[in-house]
């Protein structure tokens, strides 16, 4: 990549940002050395990857390098044969450590992280090294007793000739026979040797060797003879002490140095893991996603090849920055911006160009899902004042240098941003100039975008295939620019409007636009019309789009009030059923009882058979009302009834307690529009309540009710996630967010949720939970288990629906 380019496009104040999110110093120099790569399959593999460490730490919130330091200098070291400390040793095992740990944990998880995994594996365990520093020395950086025998021997023997030492001097201070003589009764330390402190007046009282004198001279501090041999057996002790543990560190260190390889390809591992989670950590903070990948050749086809939705400059205040959609392509892949000064053409210079860095860096950008970016095998930038008083260039010489070096080195796979092309100059000159530029960047399929304050620029972009205007928006009444890029649309000068607003003199501004020819009024008149219809046009378009939401929501209202009126019909046709059924076995039972009294009582073998005769009609007349039943709700027919499911029918759903429409089967499931929902059931479980309207009518009244229908498609609804993860939000961005999600969630039939809302200063947790506790879907809530992500994780239960 253009290394001048690069640093006019600010990347490596993102690459400090993002070195800011690194856990030690061997990710914070792979984050501060990050490059673009111009190869499409490495920018591919370098976003996946970034998008698996958000997935991950998102899903495992303790995930981390832990206490990794950047060892390799001390391991190059003890492979010279240099002793390392023990708090080195300590660094070292702890490093070993933290790979160990994150190595298995991404292990267990390779299936979904694969690319993650992909790194987890260079890292060795070397298990043995660490047990052998674990056993040696303590958590506080002190070599243990038992690190060999010889050290446990020397240390009981030291611990027995200090005793002894201290005892007999304990004995000497305490005679009293020696009180007098002593300035006090203490036994310190000078030179590393045990001494008392003896007045000088009395020196030579207790014999003994003088090692120090007191500032004042009324002192000095002797060895008594009494305890040389105690105080030379307790030093040579001491000595022996240092000897064995620095063997010890030695012989470790030996280790160390013969591990080195796999040293520096662990924490060469573990910087790269962590460059990922720090790139994830800066994607939330930027609300960063990853951009979708096209070829950099695609602008001859149908769609475009560079698309930012909602772009925004990551160095700019998130939440002040104005987005902007930035497209380029199909039938264009040059863009002029015009607009009045600070209007926000520099910044979307330096954006289009900054995201295209970020993203071939792998950092997922500031923009919504769906933002789409080519692979640039170069990216070129002129921005800014480039006048260099040392090598005596002028402004317009110092942009012409590097135009040049530019053009000497762009293809047509390059993207090249100018700003103010042909600026510095005679204006005539200037503008042909920038035009022949733009002639050139034709010819050669460039991709370049330009901003100019030339108007000859904005009529040429407007003739010429394959170049677009586009310009910044400036509200007259506020005096003060938008930042809204239009594209299409090429910028009004405001020049003349903006001195009249200020309060110049009318007739000063009246004399400047006579000096305008009549074709610069025209145009910024026609300019004006322009921009006021599409002004217009998008003030109809939100009209139409509320009318049309406004129906979708009546429609889905009257369908829900007759799928109720016909469920209540079918209920009390059904209640009817039963009582009318029920009565009528109460009648069929009394006929039976009568004559089985008559039979049982005798009578006229005449008079019984005509009484028999006459039941015998009656029940006849019974059975047809006898086979009147109740039935379920759903189609009269019974062929109909069994017959499989169809796109169209009406059935109820019993997971969201309502009826819908089929709109599509596919094997065991089907897709159907319940009010302004749609879900998926399984068919088993719907429940045929109205055949489709197919079944019913001719196959001309059917063509002519699908041709007539109107073309409105129901907002659908998926079955979201088991967790939510709102880390990266403001309270206020978060609240709708997690709004609908509970709704979605309880509606989708969900036991419990996860909502993922990270610890940092508590602010966004309490604002969640305050929102759980509010919320009439939620039962019950609690902070996640510690292996669920603690404080980090607060876990919802819906009410039994």
């Amino acid at each position: 990549m253009d290394a001048k380019s690069v640093v006019t496009l600010e990347l490596p104040k993102i690459l400090e940002r993002l070195a800011r999110h690194c856990a030690f110093s061997a990710s914070k120099e792979l984050a501060l050395a990050l490059m673009p790569s111009p190869d499409p399959v490495e920018v591919a593999r370098r976003l996946r990857r970034t998008t698996e460490a958000k997935d991950l730490t998102s899903s495992r919130t303790n995930v981390s390098v832990g206490g990794a330091r950047d060892v390799r200098e001390r391991a190059n070291q003890a492979a010279k044969g240099a002793v390392l400390s023990p708090a080195d040793l300590l660094d070292v095992r702890q490093t070993l450590i933290s790979g160990r740990t994150l190595a298995r944990l991404i292990g267990r998880l390779s299936h979904q992280f694969p690319l993650m995994a992909e790194i987890a594996e260079r890292i060795e365990p070397c298990d043995a090294l660490i047990d052998t520093i674990a056993n040696a020395i303590d958590d506080d950086g002190v070599v243990r007793d038992d690190a060999s025998p010889d050290l446990r021997r020397i240390r009981r023997e030291l611990e027995t000739a200090h005793s002894r030492l201290l005892d007999r001097l304990q004995r000497i201070v305490q005679n009293p026979e020696n009180a007098r003589y002593l300035q006090e009764s203490i036994v310190t330390q000078r030179g590393g040797r045990y001494v008392v402190p003896l007045k000088v007046e009395a020196k030579g009282r207790i014999p003994g060797i003088v090692h120090d004198q007191s500032s004042s001279g009324a002192t000095v501090f002797i060895e008594p003879l009494a305890t040389l041999d105690l105080n030379n057996r307790w030093r040579e002790l001491e000595l022996d002490e240092r000897r064995e543990v620095e063997r010890i560190l030695r012989e470790i260190s030996g280790m160390v140095g013969e591990a080195e390889g796999d040293l520096v390809e662990t924490v060469t591992a573990l910087a790269e893991l962590d460059l990922e989670f720090g790139k994830a950590e800066y994607a939330y903070q930027i609300r960063g996603r990853e951009p979708l990948l096209s070829d950099v050749t695609e602008h001859g086809g149908t769609h475009p090849y560079l698309n930012l939705i909602q772009a925004r400059h990551p160095l700019l205040k998130q939440e002040e920055v104005v987005p902007n959609d930035i497209f380029i392509g199909p039938d264009h892949h040059i863009i002029v911006i015009t607009g009045p000064n600070t209007g926000g053409k520099t910044v979307t210079l330096k954006t289009v160009g900054l995201l295209a860095l970020m993203a071939q860096c792998g950092l997922h950008i500031p923009a919504h899902d769906g933002s789409r970016l080519p692979v640039f095998d170069n990216i070129f930038a002129d921005i800014g004042d480039e006048q260099s008083i040392e090598q005596s260039l002028s402004t317009f010489s110092s942009h012409l240098t590097n135009i040049t070096r530019i053009l000497e080195q762009a293809t047509e796979r390059s993207l090249i941003v100018l700003d103010e092309v042909g600026a510095g100059t005679d204006p005539a000159e200037g503008s042909a100039l920038a035009q022949a530029l733009l002639q050139h960047f034709i010819d050669n399929n460039i991709t370049s975008l330009v901003a100019t304050h030339y108007s000859e620029l904005k009529a040429f972009a407007h003739g010429t295939e394959r170049v677009r205007n586009a310009s910044v928006e400036f509200d007259l009444d506020t005096l003060r620019p938008t930042y809204k890029l239009m594209i299409g649309l090429p910028g009004r000068s405001n020049a003349l409007n903006i001195a009249e607003r200020l309060g110049l003199p009318a007739p000063i501004v009246e004399r400047a636009r006579s000096l305008i020819s009549t074709e610069s009024l025209e145009v910024d008149d026609m300019l004006e019309d322009i921009r006021l219809s599409r002004e217009s046009a998008r003030i109809d378009q939100r009209l139409a789009e509320k009318d049309r939401r406004e129906a979708e929501s009546l429609r889905d209202e009257l369908r829900q009030r007759i799928a109720g009126i016909e469920d209540e019909r079918r209920a009390v046709i059904n209640q009817t059923r039963d009582e009318a059924r029920g009565e009528l076995d109460h009648v069929q039972e009394q006929l039976r009882e009568i004559t089985r009294r008559m039979e049982r009582f005798g009578g006229k073998r005449e008079e019984i058979t005509d009484i028999r005769d006459l039941l015998q009609r009656l029940e006849s007349e019974l059975k047809p009302i006898a086979k009147v039943a109740p039935r379920r709700s759903g189609p009269q027919d019974e062929a109909l009834r069994n017959r499989p499911l169809q796109v169209g029918d009406l059935v109820w759903v019993p997971s969201l307690d309502r009826t819908g429409e089929i709109l599509e089967i596919s094997g065991a499931d089907a897709e159907v529009a319940a009010g302004s929902f749609r879900v998926r059931a399984a068919v088993r479980d719907l429940e045929l309540r109205a055949p489709s309207n197919r079944d019913k009518q001719p196959e001309g009244a059917r063509a002519r009710r699908q041709t007539s229908r109107p073309d409105i498609t129901l907002p659908r609804i998926e079955t979201p996630n088991m967790e939510i993860d709102l880390r990266g939000n403001s309270v206020e961005e978060m609240l709708p967010l997690l709004d609908k999600y509970l709704d979605d969630a309880y509606l989708s039939g969900m036991p419990f949720v996860r909502i993922i809302h990270g610890k940092g200063t508590g602010t966004l947790r309490r604002a969640v939970q305050d929102e759980l506790r509010n919320h009439p879907f939620i039962k019950s809530y609690q902070a996640g288990e510690a292996n669920e992500g603690g404080d980090g994780v607060t876990i919802a239960k819906f009410a039994e629906q």
